[in-house]
């Protein structure tokens, strides 16, 4: 779907058309849940965030204002549901042991790893996770991540900065025990 097709679609859905919103969310809902399978690292969690972020958008659509991409603002709005879900979760069930399974494709010791870096992405601040997971994990650019963040684009490269930091003093750690 080109911009402008996807401008249209989104104005009709703002309008109240259920046929275009329903297509808005066909064309979207890989983006949303893989995003929020990076966010959170287990399915079953990632399907309860994205069909939140479904219900959110549902609400939220008439809000987007085309000053940025589209995905910026929905990025955010993933992000904004998950750190609700995980606090509402967390508030009443405890923090639990996320999985990683189906996010990555390599060898049972790459996996181990793999899942270990994630566990600790899952750790970090908030905003250094999520300018962490758009650049590095979606591809967007430092500009693209500041649009869905609200921020700076060198905001976006210090939460980078900070967390590639944090990252390498604990895996540093680990290497020099190991």
């Amino acid at each position: 779907m080109n911009k402008e097709e996807e401008t249209q679609l989104i104005k009709r859905a703002q309008k109240g058309d259920r046929a275009a919103f329903e297509e808005l969310l066909r064309v979207h809902y890989d983006t949303i849940f893989k995003f929020a399978m990076k966010w959170c690292g287990n399915g079953s969690d990632a399907e309860d965030i994205a069909q939140n972020a479904c219900m959110k958008l549902a609400r939220a659509i008439d809000s987007f204002n085309f000053k940025a991409a589209f995905t910026s603002w929905l990025y955010r709005l993933v992000v904004n549901v998950a750190i609700d879900w995980q606090r509402s979760n967390a508030r009443h069930t405890g923090e639990g042991d996320a999985e990683i399974k189906g996010v990555t494709d390599a060898t049972a010791e790459d996996d181990i790893y793999a899942r270990q870096v994630m566990d600790e992405i899952r750790d970090l601040p908030e905003k250094e996770k999520m300018a962490l997971l758009l650049v590095i994990g979606e591809g967007l650019t430092h500009k693209q991540a500041a649009d869905s963040m609200d921020c700076k684009e060198s905001t976006v490269s210090w939460y980078i900065h900070e967390a590639r930091k944090k990252l390498d003093h604990k895996f540093g750690q680990e290497r020099k025990r190991g």
